[in-house]
């Protein structure tokens, strides 16, 4: 079985720094989570892109 795999991009320099695997098929909106960016040197909010 293949796990699919979505990564968390800055929403300030567009740096894809994190990767998650999406647990709930039904959602709509893209999560969006303020994370640690170490390109931009702070916390930033992070969007989930495919």
């Amino acid at each position: 079985m293949v796990q699919r795999k979505a990564a968390l991009a800055c929403v300030e320099c567009g740096s894809r720094n994190y990767t998650i695997t999406p647990t709930e098929k039904s959602r709509t909106t893209r999560l969006e989570v303020k994370k640690f960016c170490k390109y931009c040197g702070k916390h930033t909010n992070h969007k989930e892109t495919k």
